[in-house]
């Protein structure tokens, strides 16, 4: 799994809804190549469809060193209270929206040993996981605003692009 990189918003492995995982060495490979990448990025979460593989595994780097893989996550509850935020994607490069996500939630999966857990988060970890999540089926946060809010991002995300393939 040498030599992914991190796909950009026109991919179609982005909008498609990742398939469950089981725990085996592939998986162990694509979990340290997503480690590898997201430590390389200086990013705080990334999920398996971000490099190519439409896979429900993300990892979350929420702060210096703490490194956490979700198998098949699943968010089961969400607070009512929700809280905004501005929110960057690794696959959405240079544009920040803010987004309202619920503030906690609750998600079930398998942790990197294959053991079903469960888990509550809030804050900063709640938002991370929720974006992650979205990634596995298939939404980015650009989804998350209005029509003409997400087109006028879209053109800024373009111009960029192509400004600076020709420089």
């Amino acid at each position: 799994m040498q030599n992914k990189k991190i796909l950009q918003y026109y991919h179609p492995v982005l909008r498609k809804k990742a398939k469950p995982v089981q725990l085996n060495k592939e998986t162990d490979i694509l979990i340290k190549t997503m480690r590898d990448l997201l430590k390389e990025e200086d990013g705080v979460g990334l999920a398996a469809p971000q490099i190519g593989e439409s896979k429900r595994v993300i990892i979350v780097n929420p702060s210096e060193g703490d490194f956490f893989v979700f198998l098949n996550p699943e968010i089961v509850e969400k607070s009512s209270e929700k809280i905004t935020i501005k929110e960057g994607c690794l696959s959405l490069r240079g544009l920040w929206l803010d987004i309202e996500r619920a503030k906690e939630i609750k998600i079930k999966f398998l942790d990197k040993n294959g053991e079903n857990k469960e888990m509550k988060a809030s804050g900063m970890l709640a938002i991370i996981l929720q974006h992650e999540i979205d990634h596995l089926d298939g939404k980015l946060l650009i989804d998350r605003v209005g029509f003409l809010k997400r087109i006028s991002m879209l053109k800024s995300y373009f111009l960029r692009r192509y400004a600076k393939t020709h420089q």
